[in-house]
């Protein structure tokens, strides 16, 4: 199985269920895996036919900055169901954290892992 990835994808949006959550933009990470097998855009050299990362990364950002979730697991149950129907993913790993969030800690946030992962 081969892995395309994105690594520390920032997105402001407004995120959050607090009232002062509510009225401010915040900076979110997306780490993503997904499989794709990589093997014919290797041999052909064709962007065409690769999993284009920035595809994806234009995708998510214009969605994400456009979303006002409250819940950090609804945005990522929401970003993983773009990943997979729009780009074909059979399976995806989607770390989402909200930096800050918790007075003591770096991040917070959710990790998830939907379809069915290629052996």
């Amino acid at each position: 199985m081969d892995i395309v990835f994105i690594e520390d994808l920032r997105i402001d949006t407004v995120i959050g269920i607090y009232d002062w959550e509510r009225r401010v933009r915040q900076t979110l990470s997306f780490d993503i895996e997904m499989a794709f097998d990589n093997t014919l855009p290797a041999a052909s050299d064709d962007i065409a036919l690769t999993l284009n990362y920035k595809d994806v990364s234009k995708r998510l950002m214009a969605y994400v900055s456009e979303s006002s979730f409250g819940l950090v697991e609804t945005l990522a149950e929401r970003c993983a169901a773009i990943i997979r129907e729009e780009f074909g993913v059979a399976w995806v790993r989607l770390k989402l954290s909200k930096p800050g969030a918790v007075r003591g800690a770096k991040a917070v946030g959710v990790c998830i892992e939907r379809g069915q992962r290629p052996g």
